[in-house]
């Protein structure tokens, strides 16, 4: 019977050490510093996405979705001579077919469209490719920076935004009169201008001549890499 409640005891005083345990607050971090740096590097845009689209209208929507097809088989077939994995890649993009409807809510015909995307880094090979297909009209251009170039900007962007980070806690230790730091935590981000968005150059829905390149023109983007986190001061 003594030994049953010896048993009970430990027992609770093992449950009263244990939330005690949990009770105690850890002291607060002393002389631990916040601070952000970044690294911006300017690049030229290597990379060239160019949406060639056409539309079509009539009575029933198995014609429209016929004529689309044709415009679009055409297109690839022409495209396709050229492509090459990077430099020329080719891809369809949106295919819609909707009803065309009168004021009453009845429908009077159909409508559709399509578009093809010619995307790589040979600039030339893109635009006189996009010049020779007759099936389907420019109708946006883009630019942004292929994987590549992606990877070894953002690599020099966070080695300045390292050195800065490094040079930023150097100089506030020193001014809150530390001789150093040690780090503690940190995160690194990177980013750039955003997406390939479209840049229309006065083409929209417009046909070229046979063989003639269409004109384009890239211009450049930041890539930004942020360092944030926290130091300890010593």
């Amino acid at each position: 019977m003594k030994k049953i409640k010896l048993l009970a005891v430990c027992a609770v005083l093992a449950a009263a050490g244990s939330a005690l345990a949990q009770n105690v607050v850890a002291p607060a971090p002393q002389n631990v510093l916040q601070l952000t740096a970044s690294g911006t590097v300017e690049v030229q845009q290597d990379l060239l996405s160019m949406t060639l689209v056409t539309t079509r209208d009539a009575a029933d929507a198995a014609t429209v979705q016929t004529q689309l097809k044709a415009a679009l088989d055409a297109a690839l077939t022409e495209a396709k001579k050229n492509a090459q994995a990077g430099q020329l890649d080719v891809r369809t993009g949106n295919f819609s077919l909707s009803p065309r409807y009168t004021k009453d809510g009845r429908i009077n015909g159909w409508q559709g469209s399509t578009e093809m995307v010619l995307e790589g880094r040979d600039f030339p090979r893109i635009t006189q490719t996009a010049g020779r297909i007759s099936t389907l009209s420019v109708g946006n251009v883009g630019f942004g920076l292929s994987r590549e170039q992606r990877a070894k900007t953002e690599a020099e962007a966070q080695n300045i935004a390292i050195e800065n980070f490094k040079q930023k806690a150097n100089e506030l230790a020193k001014g809150f009169g530390f001789g150093g730091y040690t780090l503690r935590e940190v995160s690194v981000n990177a980013n750039d201008g955003g997406p390939i968005r479209p840049r229309v150059m006065a083409m929209q829905a417009k046909s070229f001549s046979a063989d003639s390149a269409v004109p384009v023109e890239a211009g450049k983007t930041s890539v930004v890499v942020s360092v944030s986190g926290s130091v300890q001061l010593k």
